[in-house]
């Protein structure tokens, strides 16, 4: 369950909206981000205690929170359609097991004997009704409580503190499978005593039951729950938004050390297909948590998903790799500009390589064999996991990856390398803005990876209908040995009249292998159309942006931000001093706007809204075409607005970044107060 803690006042129980604009452009600076957060840890814990055989791979299933809250659809009759779809879908044959409840099953008040008494009007036959049918299914049921007085939904339903050995009794006898343990309403009690406390309740049990800390990371339980859980969050609730999966990213990776079978880090449940996120992004946040060896609970209503959400959630070659024996969490190889190599030791020696793009526009990310942890070879096998391919290398893994695409494979020094393909790189060199009917000039790159050639090589750009897209070079080569190139230069053009926005590009390639098996390679690419801001002086807030990223919350205009739905900001307002026009934003987040190198300078009056009193710590960046050209230092609420201003003579794009000056986001509702851009 996503709850508000007690030091945030996050709305957390509101589905957060990402706001994008035509296309993100430039690089979403990971620098700028990450912050410390990709620290190594100190050290590697020692081997788990609990020795219990469970979990031994991160669990996988399902968790109604995400999709229904504690709305009147969370019922029996969902939980039951969830099991029967894990079967008729073919999620069970993939390992998805638990099909797990979360807060509001039970009432407000326990019995007269100090029981828990499941909501009549949810569970009209009980719990252990409901344990019965999903066990009928092959599958296992999970539960829900605080360790706490009291649940964290505002209704108040009874938490387990004090009644550990008590309701651990009951869930055992429900036939429940898996407790997810929260952290509401503690009273202060330590953390660690509370959580073990509920392990010893549930081992007197004598059911075999996985056992999920979820005491959001808050006292570092990567540290000292090896021996007490079996998973535990390590960060605040994730919400179906970019800027909240990336910050979750973010904090988890540092902790591969303390992951391993039977004690997982657990940056919580799944958001893919409910909405908030492309599905580009849903690839990208399945492809980022299996590397990570997450726990994959699926949060969406099944009932309700796309053909497109199902095809996510049942990858199994990406599964795969969440699920290996061998118990590895990824690390980061290398994450600069927002091009993040993570690598995953598998159990067969093979690694697991997430090529994920942090950024809004598509960059090229590349990697070695001997980067990832690979032996030397003459040549390896690849296998990209989300088009069930398989090729060979010479030794570079390297992609294009479209803006907050991730492409995920499987290398290994394989020595059937040779009965694939050679690997194949396409690129585009170029920028993707384009104003309408003036040609724009790119160039596309094939390049052979392989350690074999790539025969009768052809290549092909494709645009929108009534586009003019010409070569103006070869679009065709004999053979590209390993290493070798296809250059050609491309004219686009898009039509007088051609609204702003975003537009798809498509550059393929054909080629055979030296045993003549043809291949067909496709790279989706991104274009926008744009136009120049007018001449003069401008406010950023009435201009269209590229692109609007925000932790939590949209980007908004000329108000604060107000963490949920767009339009619930304030009159934007630093230090008592009110402002009319400006961006009210929430760390970590980036703004960008095309200037076509026609303007000179950015300035703002910059500082932390007063709406969230005292709390919030942030710093302001400007970039100019990947180059930070002004920053402030850390500002808190109790300061007065800053002036912050830049030259930007002969940018063609300038994003306005905030970071969380590396210590969370908390309460960082951050204001470009009255920023202008002089043409």
């Amino acid at each position: 369950m996503r709850h508000p803690h007690t030091r945030t006042t996050r709305h957390a129980r509101t589905p957060l909206r990402r706001v994008v604009g035509a296309l993100t452009t430039g690089l979403l600076c990971a620098a700028s981000l990450a912050g410390p957060a990709l620290a190594a840890p100190a050290q590697r814990p020692a081997a788990p205690a609990l020795a219990d055989g469970l979990a031994l791979t991160p669990p996988m299933g399902f968790n109604n929170w995400n999709s229904t809250h504690c709305r009147a659809d969370f019922n029996e009759s969902m939980v039951k359609g969830i099991a029967d779809l894990f079967v008729a879908k073919g999620l069970k044959d993939a390992g998805y097991r638990y099909v797990n409840l979360d807060d509001c099953w039970a009432l407000p008040q326990r019995d007269a004997d100090g029981k828990l008494v499941p909501d009549p009007a949810r569970f009209p036959n009980g719990i252990k009704a409901v344990a019965d049918y999903v066990h009928s299914k092959g599958l296992k049921l999970g539960i829900y409580t605080s360790a706490g007085t009291r649940t964290c939904n505002s209704a108040g339903f009874p938490g387990a503190l004090g009644h550990e050995y008590s309701d651990a009794g009951q869930f055992a006898d429900w036939g429940v499978d898996y407790l997810k343990y929260d952290n509401c309403n503690n009273q202060g009690v330590d953390a660690k005593q509370r959580y073990t406390t509920m392990r010893d309740a549930l081992k007197a049990t004598g059911r075999p039951i996985v056992y999920s800390i979820c005491e959001w990371g808050e006292n570092k339980p990567w540290q000292w729950a090896a021996d007490v859980g079996h998973l535990w969050r390590t960060t605040g609730d994730i919400s179906d938004d970019w800027g909240s999966m990336l910050s979750i990213l973010k904090q988890n990776l540092p902790l591969a050390p303390y992951a391993g079978p039977g004690h997982w880090n657990d940056p919580d449940m799944l958001e893919v297909g409910n909405g908030g996120m492309t599905d580009t992004e849903y690839r990208s946040h399945f492809s980022l948590w299996s590397v990570m060896a997450a726990p994959l609970l699926i949060g969406t209503d099944l009932r309700k998903a796309s053909q497109a959400t199902f095809d996510i959630l049942d990858n199994k070659d990406v599964i795969a790799v969440d699920q290996d024996p061998l118990g590895k969490q990824g690390t980061v190889v290398s994450s600069a500009g927002g091009r993040w190599v993570i690598a995953k030791e598998m159990k067969d020696g093979s690694r697991a390589v997430a090529l994920f793009n942090e950024s809004g526009t598509a960059q090229r990310i590349a990697t070695t064999a001997s980067a990832v942890g690979l032996p030397d070879a003459t040549a390896y096998t690849l296998r990209d996991l989300w088009q069930h391919r398989s090729y060979n290398t010479a030794g570079t893994i390297a992609a294009t990856v479209p803006a907050h695409g991730t492409v995920l494979l499987r290398v290994s020094a394989d020595p059937r390398w040779a009965a694939h393909p050679p690997a194949v790189e396409l690129g585009l060199d170029g920028s993707p803005l384009l104003e309408a009917a003036t040609p724009a000039t790119l160039t596309s790159t094939v390049t052979d990876l392989g350690r074999t050639p790539a025969r009768r090589v052809s290549v092909a750009l494709t645009g929108p209908d009534g586009w003019t897209v010409r070569p103006s070079s070869p679009t065709t080569a004999t053979a590209l040995a390993t290493g070798r190139t296809l250059r050609t230069g491309w004219t686009v053009t898009a039509p007088a009249g051609t609204p702003t926005g975003s537009y798809g590009l498509t550059l393929q390639t054909r080629y055979l292998s030296p045993t003549g098996q043809g291949v067909t390679s496709t790279l989706p690419l991104t274009a926008s159309v744009v136009v120049r801001p007018p001449a003069g002086t401008s406010y950023l807030s009435d201009l269209p942006w590229l692109s609007a990223t925000s932790g939590w919350g949209p980007v908004e205009r000329d108000t604060s931000n107000g963490e949920s739905a767009a339009g619930d900001g304030h009159p934007i307002t630093i230090g008592g001093a009110v402002y009319a026009k400006g961006l009210g934003v929430h760390a970590a987040s980036d703004v960008s706007f095309y200037t076509g190198r026609a303007c000179s300078k950015v300035a703002a009056d910059v500082g932390v809204d007063d709406e969230k009193g005292t709390r919030g710590t942030v710093t302001f960046e400007i970039w100019a075409d990947g180059t930070k050209v002004a920053s402030t230092g850390v500002l808190t609420n109790a300061m007065p607005a800053q002036p912050i201003s830049a030259d930007i003579t002969g940018a063609q794009v300038v994003h306005l970044v905030v970071t969380d000056a590396g210590d969370g986001n908390d309460s960082d509702h951050a204001d470009w107060a009255d920023a202008q851009v002089s043409c």
